[in-house]
């Protein structure tokens, strides 16, 4: 049999058909129409469940159900009480989606079935305790306990990004002050560069970099620069070391797993950075004189979320 998985984004909707492995047979994406609303990205999922169905030649009888990751919190039954990018509030996914396929459907935090997908096939595989971090716009994070997935009692648990770990000097979205994310996400590292080439005489490479237009400012120039030794951008990245080492402490001194992943856009330019990391994190864990937790890059990338939503799918099913 095979899954169907859905990795549902605020941009992109990227749909997989998934082996029993993880393996993925066949795949296809499409932007999110984000203003048509609910309705209209259920029916773009539905659309490309076929789409990639046809294209395989699989049939609906060799699909044993349907995994989404969302970009938001949800219940395990698949009713989605808020999902900030898509601008849903309280939506019912999991049993519009499985009247319009007909296949049973279950719902995830996207954070928490990349997590999935990098205890089956990539990174964390088979640990018995892992943690996945994704670093991008925001931070979001998944757990594996004792091999279980974990989300909580009623499916909004593991919010990472929304641990209030210091000051900042702009508050989250969230309307809090001191999000874990407002310091290691991309939107945190832009907005601090941005603040330190409106403070800074010597504004160094990264203003030659963007033509002197903020607009033009991501992480990944950021990062660039600081791999050719700009001043201001090492300043940048060293800042978001320091609180990442002090989130990633935290879950260490809380949960003890043998490993801490590291995905998303921001993890592409580890090499900069990890090194530095885990030599700051025995700086802040409470037993330093065991050092055993590992902290790695993940390895599955894009296709995380396609893979994790299918093999939470076959999981789920597995258990009923």
């Amino acid at each position: 049999m095979y899954y169907i998985g859905v990795d549902l984004g605020g941009t992109s909707i990227k749909v997989g058909i998934v082996s029993e492995k993880g393996d993925i047979i066949a795949k296809t994406s499409s932007t999110t129409p984000v203003e048509k609303g609910f309705e209209g990205v259920a029916a773009k999922i539905k659309e490309l469940i076929n789409k990639v169905m046809v294209e395989s030649k699989i049939d609906k009888e060799n699909i044993a159900a349907i995994g989404i990751g969302i970009p938001g919190a949800c219940s395990k039954e698949g009713f989605v009480y808020f999902a900030t990018n898509l601008f849903w509030k309280d939506v019912a996914l999991g049993e519009k989606l499985q009247v319009l396929t007909g296949l049973k459907v279950y719902v995830e935090n996207d954070a928490t079935v990349a997590a999935v997908a990098e205890y089956i096939k990539g990174v964390t595989k088979g640990k018995k305790n892992s943690i996945f971090l994704t670093l991008g716009t925001g931070l979001g994070g998944g757990f594996i306990i004792n091999h279980e997935i974990y989300s909580g009692s009623h499916g909004i648990g593991t919010e990472i990004g929304h641990v209030v770990i210091g000051e900042n000097f702009y508050d989250c979205n969230c309307g809090n002050n001191g999000c874990f994310e407002t310091f290691v996400s991309a939107t945190a590292i832009i907005k601090y560069c941005k603040k330190l080439l409106a403070e800074e005489k010597d504004k160094g490479l990264i203003y030659n970099r963007i033509n002197g237009n903020l607009d033009n400012l991501n992480a990944k120039i950021i990062f660039d620069c600081a791999k050719e030794g700009d001043h201001l951008a090492l300043k940048v990245v060293d800042r978001m070391v320091h609180y990442l080492a002090i989130g990633l402490a935290n879950l260490i001194n809380l949960f003890d797993p043998d490993i801490i992943a590291i995905g998303g856009g921001v993890a592409e330019a580890g090499d900069v950075f990890l090194k530095k990391l885990k030599a700051e994190v025995k700086k802040y864990i409470y037993v330093k004189c065991m050092n055993v937790t590992e902290i790695a890059l993940a390895t599955l990338k894009n296709d995380a979320g396609m893979i994790g939503s299918g093999m939470y799918a076959k999981l789920n099913l597995e258990k009923e």
